[in-house]
C-alpha cells in the first residue's frame, strides 16, 4: 500500500453550454455521442490501478460539469473506485455542480454514494454579470441548489465567485460578496477573470466592458476585507475557508503532493512520475490510449522551481529547512537584497525558518515569482 494517501481526479468533460471566459477541456453534453464510450473507457482507466494498493482519501470530480451524470453513470464509476483504490474513512469527496445541472432527488442519491463535499459554480447573483458570461443558472437556481445541498446532508460547500467580469461595478460586486456571506458557506473560491486564448471572450477581448485594473484591485482587496471579517481564512491566493476545511484535495497540488487524474487531459503525479492523457477526446478513446500519454520530465531545476511556485501559493508558504533538505542548497542565498527588498514592500514575509506571501503579496504573485526564481 502507498506510505501516503494520494489524492484522485476525475475529469467529466460534459457541459450543457461552454462558458465564454472557459478553455477548459469540456464538450457540450447534446454534442456528445461518445458518453457510453467515456464511461467505459474512464471506468477501465480506473481499473488499471486495480491490485496496486494505492491509498486515497480525497477524491474530485471535476470538469466540465460532473453533476450531469445519471446516477447509474456516477454509480459505475464510483464503484470502479472503490474496486481499485483503498479509500481511507475519512475521504474527502468533492462533486463539482452547475445551478440548474442537478436535481434534488439525484444530489441525495450522489450523498448516499459518497459524495461530501459540493462545489457550486456561481459566479455572480447578478442576471446581467451571469448573461454575459454565457452562465445558464439565475441566483434563484442557486440558491435552490444549495437549500438541497443542505438537506441532503452536506456539510462541506465551497461556492466559485469571480471578480473583474464583464459590466461588474464595485457595487455589484459588493452585494455578491454580501449575499453568499448569509448564506455562510465553508469555502469561497474567489477567481479573477483572465481572457484566455481561443475562448469567446479573447476574440472579443478589446469590446468587453470589463472593469479597470485599480478597480479589479480594489476588488480583490474588498474581498479579502470582508471575508476575513466573517472568519474567513484566506489560506490560498483564490481561496478562502473556515478553520480546519480547506480543501484537502487541492492542498495535494500546492504542497505538490502526490496525485492520479483520469478521464480525458487529466494529469497525474506519481511515483516521480509526471503524465497526462490527451485532450483530444478520440485519442483518449482509442484502443490505444497510453500511446498518446503525454509523459513529462522534470529536472532538478524545475522541480525547485515547482516547489517554490506551488508553495507561495499558500499563506503557509515553505520551510527554509525543508527546500534545503530537498535540494541541497539555501534558498536566501544569491537572493538576499531582493528578499529584504519584498519584505519591505510588504509583500513577503520572512520570519525565522519561513517565507511566505502576504495579502498584498498575493496579488501580485505573478511579479515576485518571476524576480524569486
Amino acid at each position: 500500500m502507498t506510505a501516503k494517501p494520494i489524492g484522485l481526479y476525475v475529469h467529466i468533460p460534459l457541459c450543457k453550454r461552454k462558458c465564454n471566459y472557459c478553455d477548459f477541456c469540456s464538450y457540450r453534453e447534446s454534442d456528445a455521442d461518445w458518453r457510453e464510450e467515456y464511461i467505459d473507457a474512464l471506468c477501465c482507466e480506473i481499473k488499471s490501478y486495480r491490485g496496486k494498493e494505492i491509498a486515497i482519501d480525497t477524491v474530485f470530480f471535476g470538469g466540465g460539469t460532473p453533476s450531469l451524470l445519471s446516477v447509474s453513470e456516477f454509480q459505475r464509476i464510483t464503484d470502479s473506485i472503490k474496486e481499485s483504490f483503498v479509500l481511507s474513512k475519512n475521504t474527502e469527496f468533492t462533486m463539482e455542480a452547475n445551478p440548474g445541472a442537478i436535481s434534488r432527488e439525484k444530489l441525495y442519491e450522489f450523498v448516499e454514494i459518497g459524495v461530501n463535499r459540493l462545489s457550486i459554480g456561481l459566479q455572480s447573483i447578478h442576471e446581467n454579470e451571469l448573461k454575459i458570461l454565457g452562465r445558464i443558472h439565475s441566483f434563484g437556481d442557486f440558491k435552490e441548489l444549495y437549500r438541497f445541498a443542505r438537506e441532503c446532508g452536506v456539510r462541506n460547500i465551497n461556492v466559485d465567485l469571480m471578480y473583474g467580469i464583464p459590466e461588474q461595478t464595485m457595487d455589484s460586486f459588493g452585494v455578491t460578496l454580501s449575499e453568499i456571506i448569509k448564506l455562510s458557506p465553508e469555502h469561497i473560491s474567489l477567481y479573477g477573470l483572465i481572457l484566455e486564448e481561443g475562448t469567446p471572450f479573447y476574440k472579443m477581448k478589446d469590446r468587453l466592458p470589463i472593469p479597470d485594473e485599480d478597480t479589479e484591485c480594489d476588488m480583490y482587496y474588498l474581498a479579502a476585507g470582508r471575508l476575513r471579517e466573517a472568519g474567513y481564512n484566506h489560506y490560498e491566493i483564490s481561496n478562502y475557508s473556515r478553520d480546519g476545511l480547506e480543501c484537502r484535495h487541492n492542498l495535494k497540488y500546492w504542497r505538490d503532493n502526490e496525485y492520479i487524474g483520469v478521464g480525458v487531459a487529466a494529469y497525474s503525479y506519481f511515483k516521480g512520475r509526471r503524465f497526462g492523457n490527451s485532450r483530444d477526446i478520440s485519442e483518449y478513446l482509442s484502443s490505444d490510449r497510453a500511446k498518446y500519454l503525454k509523459e513529462e520530465t522534470v529536472d532538478f531545476e524545475n522541480e525547485a522551481y515547482e516547489y517554490v511556485m506551488l508553495r507561495l501559493r499558500l499563506s503557509e508558504g515553505f520551510l527554509l529547512s525543508d527546500y534545503r533538505q530537498r535540494f541541497n542548497c539555501d534558498f536566501l542565498k544569491g537572493r538576499e537584497d531582493t528578499i529584504q527588498r519584498l519584505v519591505k514592500a510588504g509583500y513577503l514575509r520572512l520570519s525565522n525558518d519561513r517565507i511566505a506571501l502576504t495579502e498584498s503579496g498575493f496579488y501580485v504573485s505573478n511579479t515576485i515569482l518571476t524576480e524569486l526564481i
